[in-house]
């Protein structure tokens, strides 16, 4: 399986573009999204090209390709025009015996790990501050943010193939 990770798209139609063309050079099956999709939220300043409407529809295109959780800006409005499940607060995806715990992070992260056993990987967003650390046992990463990065970090995501995880840049 090749997973192309990433979250905090904040209704940026470029920097999502930028996603898009990267999860097509890169081959990936499925594009899993940690939230925070459409809206930029009141504490981010708006994203380069600031377009919900084209995010949507770019993401729509490939709708049976997206694996998707809620973050802390993603409301029912927003699943009543995104074609693919976004309201769910966390998602699992085991390849063999990697079990990959998805959320957002605005709840659980590396300081308030969910249930889940020595080995298990937690991927979240919310930061927008890429990370790969090990926490109680559990593998801790988060893509950082496609369109808001903080911290002096890169637009970017990870890259999840044959049970390792690679962070990249859409710079």
């Amino acid at each position: 399986m090749k997973l192309m990770i990433a979250s905090d798209i904040h209704g940026s139609a470029y920097y999502c573009e930028k996603l898009l063309e990267a999860y097509k050079k890169e081959g990936a099956e499925r594009l899993l999204l940690l939230g925070d999709v459409l809206y930029h939220g009141p504490r981010n300043d708006l994203p380069e090209k600031y377009a919900p409407k084209s995010v949507i529809s770019m993401l729509n295109a490939m709708k049976n390709e997206i694996i998707c959780v809620r973050g802390n800006c993603d409301t029912e409005v927003d699943q009543m025009v995104l074609e693919f499940p976004i309201l769910s607060e966390t998602a699992v995806i085991f390849d063999g015996s990697v079990k990959i715990f998805a959320t957002h992070g605005h709840k659980f992260n590396k300081d308030n790990l969910p249930p889940l056993c020595e080995g298990d990987v937690l991927v979240y967003g919310h930061t927008h501050v890429p990370i790969d650390i090990v926490s109680g046992g559990v593998r801790c990463l988060n893509p950082g943010s496609v369109s808001i990065p903080k911290e002096g970090s890169a637009h970017g995501y990870i890259i999840y193939e044959n049970g390792e995880f690679s962070h990249k840049s859409l710079d």
